[in-house]
């Protein structure tokens, strides 16, 4: 069996792309044995078990801000997540997989080789940015400029594409994960109540915002008393979300602002011509594709599937190699292995 496969190894989530669709989605997580170090749970579960082992047991993230942090537990991860996409048969896939901007050819090969060990062949490794532009099917021939900005969980890619390659970009480590910390340092420091990560992301996607409301939209929020011990809930509003995170969406503002000083003027002007490219699911918080086009007065597109749309531009480059003939990348031979 042959497959072309697209493979997005995130922070918060890893997604397999294959058949014109999305055949896992499935956090990047997974909880192991603490004498063993061997997985116990993958995915789904092993989130829900953040902040909720027992001493026996470790809930580890093998990718940290975009990058493999724990490479065999992540080859663990990625084989199992192949044979729950793929099945218990031999592959022999040719695999596009993708990167934060910016990283070393280190670092490239490191991705490689993890998904060399999970199954696989003429693998090759991309920027991020870079895999939404072929995904929009960007002109690669024409000398103009294209902001894309990726808000991850881990990094927030911000990079201006112009004649099929990276001309300016920054990965900046502040992104979703980081507005989760200040939910959570908000609510110690107003109601010295210690929440949990998992709680904290749950703020953040029912009721974070960017813009203050005249209208007053709460939810109840449960914790442990940082000096009782002893849990207790309390009722937290948006507006005071907004006050908790809005610090942190202005470091990514100011991100933004960084990449276009270091952009040359005809390539801004593109830019402002056209707008900026938005995607990620960070971008999916209340009200930031406004205040984003707002801050830096110029409008802000966000793309209709904002999840998927690096894994879709990277199996879209795969089956479409002569797009990355402007780019230092080919697909490197790797021996045929076989999921067991």
């Amino acid at each position: 069996m042959s497959t072309d496969i697209g493979i997005d190894l995130g922070t918060s989530k890893t997604v397999i792309f294959s058949s014109s669709k999305v055949v896992l989605e499935l956090p990047s997580f997974v909880t192991v044995d603490n004498e063993t170090w061997l997985p116990v749970y993958y995915g789904e579960k092993a989130k829900q078990t953040l902040g909720r082992t027992p001493d026996s047991l470790t809930c580890v993230s093998p990718i940290s801000n975009g990058i493999i942090s724990d490479y065999d537990i992540a080859e663990l991860m990625l084989k199992n997540y192949m044979e729950q996409a793929f099945g218990n048969r031999i592959l022999r896939p040719r695999i596009m997989a993708t990167l934060p901007a910016g990283l070393t050819e280190l670092q490239h090969h490191s991705l490689a080789n993890v998904i060399e060990a999970a199954g696989g062949r003429n693998i090759s490794v991309i920027e991020g940015p870079l895999a939404i532009a072929f995904g929009l099917q960007l002109d690669m021939k024409q000398p103009h400029g294209t902001m894309i900005i990726d808000f991850g969980a881990g990094t927030t890619d911000i990079s201006v594409v112009s004649l099929g390659g990276i001309s300016v970009c920054d990965s900046f480590k502040t992104a979703s994960n980081d507005i989760d910390q200040q939910i959570s340092r908000y609510v110690r420091k107003e109601y010295n109540i210690e929440i949990g990560p998992l709680t904290a992301e749950n703020v953040k996607k029912q009721i974070g915002t960017l813009y203050p409301s005249d209208v007053e939209v709460a939810m109840v929020v449960k914790g442990r008393n940082v000096f009782t011990g002893l849990p207790e809930s309390i009722e937290l509003t948006a507006n005071e979300v907004y006050e908790a995170i809005c610090d942190t969406v202005d470091t990514i503002i100011n991100a933004v602002r960084t990449v276009f000083s270091k952009t040359d003027p005809d390539l801004v002007a593109d830019i402002k011509n056209d707008g900026v490219i938005l995607t990620g699911g960070g971008a999916l918080l209340r009200g930031f594709v406004d205040y984003l086009s707002e801050k830096i007065d110029i409008k802000v597109k966000l793309l209709d599937d904002p999840t998927h749309s690096v894994v879709r531009g990277a199996a879209y480059a795969l089956k479409y190699p002569e797009m990355l003939k402007n780019v230092d990348y080919q697909l490197r031979s790797i021996k045929e292995l076989s999921i067991e």
